[in-house]
């Protein structure tokens, strides 16, 4: 099975972004040495917590200076963005890295103020969201060079080299699965925001899935799952990690401070109180917790457990944690596991 890493660029306790975009590169540094398949990096508007915002400017810095791991978005949110600038981006990093771009695409708002604060025109207070499939579609005809003759924009060419990145639609929702499956497009299902809801909307995708010869789809249904994973050499060092990070989604469920650095573990534990739970144990394949983590071993039975009856070959690990040291070792500390068992 193989593994991937989706990279929000969480700025370190008493450090700064600057550090932040520079252990990611980090980060993916060891990826690639350790024989990971894919390093993404995300797409956070006017966030404090992490420093990823821009995939278009992380995923080159990124390629320059590792050698074979592919590099790609986590997303580029589409709705916010022209069809045609963001296929000529990404054609022109494919141009620059070739067979190594991933063009991971989904949507999502930042909220009212962060939505109008990205729009060009702001006669309107919000951007209509609700035409997401005509986005899509377009960018893909821009892809693939395939608009109707009538169509004007058929006389524009978005050129490349004769490659073109890998396409992934990238979802939580119903929305994104089905629209996968309808376009035959590989499938990234964010498992780590809606876990309840995973394994319907994962098999909705393989029993729906439409092959298309287009270049940006595919002839069979390609779903990669992306789960919060912590690992560490004791289970109760990987259950500590899991503090700050369980912290950070109290303050997003009570608003109470969006903005704020992860704490450090034992800060975490501390002001958690009560409400810091250890992690749950996987009973159900079909129902991964929220948090996945443990040591090594009982992960690797874990995740094939989960990719076996998920229908994929391919997990995406996030960790987030400011611990960048704690971070590298989960990372390495999985792919040592996989590695030997997988002989």
């Amino acid at each position: 099975m193989k593994l991937s890493i989706l990279d929000l660029s969480i700025v370190p306790k008493n450090g700064d972004r600057h550090q932040a975009l520079m252990k990611s590169l980090e980060l993916a540094q060891q990826a690639d040495a350790l024989g990971f398949s894919r390093f993404w990096v995300a797409e956070h508007h006017a966030a404090g917590t992490g420093a990823g915002r821009t995939p278009e400017v992380m995923i080159p810095f990124i390629a320059a200076q590792t050698k074979n791991i592919k590099v790609g978005s986590g997303a580029v949110l589409l709705n916010h963005y022209s069809p045609f600038k963001v296929a000529e981006t990404f054609n022109s990093l494919e141009e620059l890295f070739p067979k190594r771009i991933d063009m991971g695409i989904g949507r999502a708002t930042g909220g009212q103020i962060v939505d109008m604060a990205l729009q060009r025109h702001r006669s309107v207070y919000r951007q209509n969201i609700n035409d997401s499939a005509d986005q899509l579609i377009e960018l893909l005809h821009w892809m693939n060079q395939d608009f109707d003759a009538e169509n004007p924009f058929s006389e524009i060419k978005s050129h490349h080299n004769g490659t073109t990145p890998e396409f992934w639609l990238l979802g939580s929702s119903p929305w994104s699965s089905n629209a996968a499956a309808e376009l035959g497009l590989r499938y990234a299902f964010a498992g780590f925001i809606n876990p309840s809801m995973s394994y319907g909307i994962a098999q909705h995708y393989h029993q729906n899935f439409k092959p298309i010869a287009h270049e940006s789809g595919s002839r069979k249904p390609q779903l990669m799952l992306a789960l919060n994973v912590f690992t560490a050499g004791t289970e109760e060092e990987a259950h500590r990690m899991t503090a700050p990070f369980q912290l950070f989604e109290h303050r997003l469920r009570t608003k109470a401070d969006t903005q704020s650095l992860l704490e450090d573990e034992d800060t975490a534990i501390k002001l958690l109180g009560d409400r810091y739970k250890k992690p749950e144990e996987l009973i159900d394949p079909k129902q991964p917790p929220k948090v996945l983590a443990s040591t090594p071993e009982k992960l690797y039975d874990w995740l094939t457990q989960i990719a076996e009856v998920y229908g994929t070959d391919e997990i995406m690990l996030q960790t987030i944690t400011g611990n960048h040291e704690a971070r590298l070792k989960s990372q390495k500390l999985l792919a040592e596991v996989f590695l030997k068992k997988g002989k």
